[in-house]
């Protein structure tokens, strides 16, 4: 690989919770199985080892149903990590919970102190800027914040607005190469994405949009037969990962792991 954007070392994961079956979800379309979801956890963090990176496996933590969802907790860049501030009340204890083991491998931590939200899921980080989506869950407040925060490491942000009843920025977009998003059609659509090669989901598999590129692989959940080929196609590397119980409780590929 030539590109350092995509040469992680590390990755943090949280195992899920029995009490998984009690977390958030905009739309109940079933009651997650803890087996099938924990035997798909498996099997993301053996590809995530596979690349030669460290993933840092954290315990369950029953009192947080949500909590394998780590990316809302925590923004990773080179420079230093920021501990977030969820827009859901019943998550805000899980950056308490994750914070010791971001001060074992960053030396500078700082926090979105509020009175704003924000969540990792709305934030997308390339070479040449920050994105951030304002949703549900991300203010305008916790963008502003952020903003103040990463100028001071000499990164620009940019806000951009997710599409109603889409849950995260990242719910509808993933960054392949320094150059080049996955996303659908309805969040390209918004402009957000002018001076990128943006390659779009296939029709009916919008939710294959929220894969993750780690160092060699692209990520993708199972089940999007189309858009898998249209990658592969394009020269990358997929394995898929099946994400049907995670589906249940709106979580996709980027919301089981840090990457640094």
């Amino acid at each position: 690989m030539t590109n350092p954007t995509f040469e992680f070392t590390r990755a943090i994961t949280r195992r899920p919770s029995a009490s998984i079956t009690n977390g958030l979800r905009a739309a109940d379309i079933g009651t997650p199985d803890l087996a099938k979801m924990q035997a798909a956890h498996v099997h993301y963090v053996a590809t995530l080892k596979e690349t030669g990176a460290e993933v840092i496996e954290l315990p369950a933590l029953d009192d947080f149903p949500d909590s394998v969802f780590v990316e809302d907790t925590t923004l990773c860049l080179p420079q230093g990590a920021i501990m977030m501030r969820p827009g859901a009340p019943s998550r805000l204890g899980e950056v308490a919970e994750m914070e010791p083991a971001i001060q074992e491998v960053y030396d500078d931590v700082r926090h979105i102190k509020g009175p704003g939200h924000i969540e990792g899921g709305d934030i997308l980080v390339t070479p040449r800027e920050i994105l951030v989506g304002r949703s549900d869950r991300t203010d305008a407040a916790g963008v502003e914040e952020l903003a103040g925060i990463v100028a001071e490491w000499g990164h620009t942000l940019r806000e951009v607005f997710t599409p109603p009843g889409v849950l995260h920025f990242k719910t509808d977009c993933s960054l392949l190469d320094a150059e080049t998003i996955l996303s659908t059609k309805r969040l390209d659509a918004t402009g957000c994405f002018e001076g990128y090669r943006v390659l779009h989901v296939a029709e009916g598999e919008e939710a294959a949009a929220n894969s993750i590129r780690f160092n060699q692989y692209v990520l993708a959940p199972a089940g999007f037969p189309r858009t898998a080929e249209m990658l592969s196609k394009a020269g990358y590397d997929v394995v898929e990962v099946s994400n049907t119980e995670c589906a249940k409780l709106d979580g996709g590929m980027s919301c089981l792991s840090l990457r640094f």
